[in-house]
């Protein structure tokens, strides 16, 4: 499932940046934990981003309840921990945002299925598919401010 995750990054970051937005690290870790994605937006604002990637018949409202009081006391830590390392960016305004990827195994991989490193070149919108590495993967939701 790892890879079905990286996909679900690299989707969500594409996506980002067609919206504008830069990618400054992803999979940013330390010893509180991991942040999947960061980026700066125009006008000058950073988006911690948490990615949930996951298939049909998931436990977890397709990732919705694995954002638990918990899991954003971490995802603070690291944050905080991430501005104090990266003082130059200390004084913009930050959010926590969350992205539901749906994903689905193509039986028998299309012809036109892109690799993940090509995924980058893929027009990326909200709730269409892409077809990746043997993958169809939708970005379903995209929560601004998921939490504070």
């Amino acid at each position: 499932m790892a890879k079905v995750g990286q996909l679900g990054e690299k989707l969500v970051a594409r996506w980002l940046q067609t919206q504008g937005w830069v990618i400054l690290n992803h999979n940013w870790r330390c010893r509180w934990g991991e942040i999947d994605l960061i980026a700066k937006g125009n006008p000058m604002a950073l988006a911690f981003v948490e990615v949930k990637t996951r298939s049909r018949g998931n436990w977890d409202a397709d990732g919705r309840r694995a954002i638990t009081p918990q899991k954003q006391v971490k995802l603070r830590r690291t944050a905080e921990l991430f501005l104090s390392e990266h003082p130059d960016l200390a004084n913009l305004p930050c959010r926590f945002d969350v992205a539901l990827v749906r994903c689905q195994s193509l039986s028998q991989p299309l012809q036109s299925t892109t690799t993940d490193q090509e995924i980058e070149s893929q027009i990326v919108e909200l709730a269409q598919p892409v077809l990746v590495a043997g993958y169809k993967l939708i970005l379903q939701h995209y929560m601004q401010s998921a939490f504070d």
